[in-house]
């Protein structure tokens, strides 16, 4: 699978590289191919599904050699997929759906986590209290139940053949402020240090609150970068809000998010210190699994 969101955007790169390379403005081209201002705006800021008539007609005007014609056809139509989370979009929430596209197809994901703990590695307990305590936030037609069967898909990208390396960073501060009841939280820490031990292309790092970070810097958000195998492709940074998700593809931007990153690794703990850490705080909580 490969995800369609990054498809569009790699799909609106080129669009407007070949329009800037033969000196056209937006508006000229629209008159030349009598494509509608409008469709092409979103088609090259990635806000639409492409119709592939447009494209050709695009290509076509340009007499695009065979080769970039095909490569950029071939884009247009992986554009155009609808992945799984597509039918379910408003059930299991928007956000997530997302996730579940930025996720399809990647190489390597790298994520950074500071007041929840990482959706990937979550266990349904965990996933069912956030769902309910954050209802408010979701469409009307959300419900908790497909939200579980959404997580538990998006969880199995990991295990696919040929799955991403995964590396998160968790700030201590999702650790000790608990987003669930202790009792959870501990079932989750141990499921965490489970994961640490057995997953060999996954790495769990915690940022202590008294880390030492370079050059004073101090993450405001969580955020999630995205590598994908096509070196074409651009590398996607998702930064978490509290109403939506910025989605990054500028080389500048996401260099800012991969240098901030590279920081906060140097500073967390390493991965057996950090699984130490994790069985450390989890002792201290109530096990519902003896009662």
């Amino acid at each position: 699978m490969i995800s369609p969101h990054v498809r569009r955007r790699r799909l609106a790169t080129e669009l407007v590289r070949l329009r800037e390379e033969h000196g056209y403005s937006a508006e000229r081209l629209c008159k030349e191919t009598k494509i509608a201002k409008q469709k092409l705006s979103r088609l090259e800021n990635a806000r639409v599904r492409p119709d592939q008539d447009e494209i050709m007609r695009v290509l076509d005007h340009f007499r695009v050699d065979e080769q970039r014609w095909e490569e950029i056809m071939t884009i247009a139509r992986e554009s155009q997929e609808n992945g799984w989370w597509e039918k379910f979009r408003v059930e299991m929430g928007p956000r997530q759906a997302l996730y579940a596209d930025l996720e399809a197809g990647a190489e390597h994901i790298a994520e950074y986590h500071i007041t929840l703990l990482p959706g990937l590695l979550q266990i349904p307990a965990y996933t069912e209290i956030r769902a309910v305590a954050d209802r408010a936030a979701y469409p009307r037609r959300f419900t908790v139940e497909r939200a579980l069967e959404a997580r538990a898909a998006r969880q199995r990208v990991l295990d696919r053949p040929g799955g991403p390396t995964y590396e998160v960073i968790i700030d201590e501060l999702a650790i000790r402020r608990h987003a669930a009841p202790p009792e959870i939280v501990r079932a989750q820490l141990d499921h965490l240090i489970n994961v640490g031990h057995e997953k060999q292309k996954t790495t769990i790092r915690v940022l202590r609150l008294t880390a030492r970070i370079a050059g004073n810097a101090v993450p405001r958000s969580s955020y999630f970068s995205y590598r994908y195998p096509d070196p074409s492709d651009p590398v996607v940074v998702a930064v978490d809000t509290i109403t939506s998700d910025l989605v990054l593809t500028d080389p500048d931007e996401v260099a800012n998010y991969a240098s901030l990153y590279e920081r906060l690794r140097s500073a967390a703990l390493s991965p057996a210190d950090s699984l130490d850490f994790l069985a450390s705080v989890a002792e201290e909580l109530p096990d519902y699994t003896r009662r």
